[in-house]
């Protein structure tokens, strides 16, 4: 039986609680709290905001931009690389004939 590991997290000063699958997933979650922590200290020494709402958004919006940068670059290179491959295939194709 799949069991849930329960570990506790802090973020911005507040800890909680979470159940997991595994170390592994343990892990991740525990490097994900870590960056948001050294983000939300960044925000709070860069900026003058008040009120820890404000910074766990921002943290939030650019943690957002990150993966929907990626994303975006992905789609970019799979758009390279399918066209290149579209070419060769033409060539291939050419060749076979």
């Amino acid at each position: 039986m799949n069991e849930k590991l329960k570990i506790k997290i802090s973020i911005g000063g507040r800890v909680y609680p979470i159940s997991i699958n595994n170390v592994a997933e343990e892990e991740g979650i525990r490097k994900a709290a870590t960056k948001i922590n050294a983000m939300i200290l960044k925000f709070e020494q860069n900026y003058a905001v008040n009120d820890k709402q404000d910074v766990l958004a921002m943290c939030a919006l650019q943690f957002a931009s990150q993966i929907a940068i990626q994303d975006i670059n992905i789609n970019e290179e799979t758009d390279k690389a399918t066209k290149k491959l579209e070419a060769l295939t033409k060539k291939l194709d050419t060749l076979l004939e």
